[in-house]
């Protein structure tokens, strides 16, 4: 997968790809990013890329010529699968959304800022908008984080299996895991419950034998009945 994002600051999205998951898939191949910074494509002498809207309304607006030689030079280069744009009033992202752009092989985002972009942008080169919550954020560069981060869990995890595949086993996502507690037995304010120690999972019996019997004496020491030996 090939991953372009368009922002108006790049140095703030190279941190989220430098650590974890989204390392190790690049460093796999499993996944190409790229930062495109939209002052290059500025036709201005200062690098602007925002402007006044029409009608006088408050704020300013990402201008159409930046955004428009950006992607109009990469078209040129390679096909892309979908040209997403974060905006607030787009699509909620969600599982599917992910299954379904994980399994594409080039996507472009480009993270709004200010008051937006140009709205012929949305008309002309957008083709899917999407949204990672019902609140606003100053800028896109987050929402396109957390997408390229979860596009990432998945290849990682099913590096080799068909898209049929893909599309049809990863889930199902609404099923959320139970929560956890680690194995240490005593740790202020409070313990484990008796009923989430005495279940374990066979994978982790060895371990978890080790760690029963050295919490015993303190079970004992409490007043509760020694754990029987095997």
């Amino acid at each position: 997968m090939r991953l372009d994002i368009l922002t108006l600051f790049p140095n703030m999205m190279t941190m989220f790809f430098e650590e974890s998951i989204l390392k190790r898939a690049q460093k796999k191949g499993l996944v190409e990013v790229y930062f495109h910074d939209l002052h290059d494509y500025s036709l201005t002498r200062y690098g602007s890329v925002d402007d006044y809207p029409y009608g006088g309304a408050a704020g300013m607006v990402m201008a159409v010529e930046p955004i428009a030689n950006c992607i109009e030079g990469l078209q040129k280069e390679r096909h892309y699968d979908d040209i997403i744009y974060t905006a607030p009033d787009g699509e909620m992202f969600s599982q599917p959304m992910a299954n379904t752009l994980s399994l594409a092989q080039n996507l472009m985002v480009l993270c709004g800022h200010y008051k937006g972009v140009d709205e012929r942008i949305r008309e002309h080169f957008i083709t899917r908008e999407i949204s990672i919550g019902d609140y606003v954020l100053t800028g896109g560069e987050l929402a396109a984080a957390v997408m390229a981060r979860h596009g990432s869990h998945l290849r990682c995890r099913y590096p080799s299996r068909s898209r049929r595949y893909r599309r049809r086993t990863i889930g199902p996502w609404r099923l959320l895991p139970g929560r956890s507690r680690r194995t240490a037995r005593i740790h202020s304010p409070a313990g484990v419950p008796r009923l989430v120690r005495t279940r374990r999972a066979p994978q982790r019996q060895p371990r978890q034998n080790r760690t029963m019997a050295h919490g015993a004496s303190h079970r004992t020491h409490q007043g509760a009945p020694p754990r029987p030996s095997k």
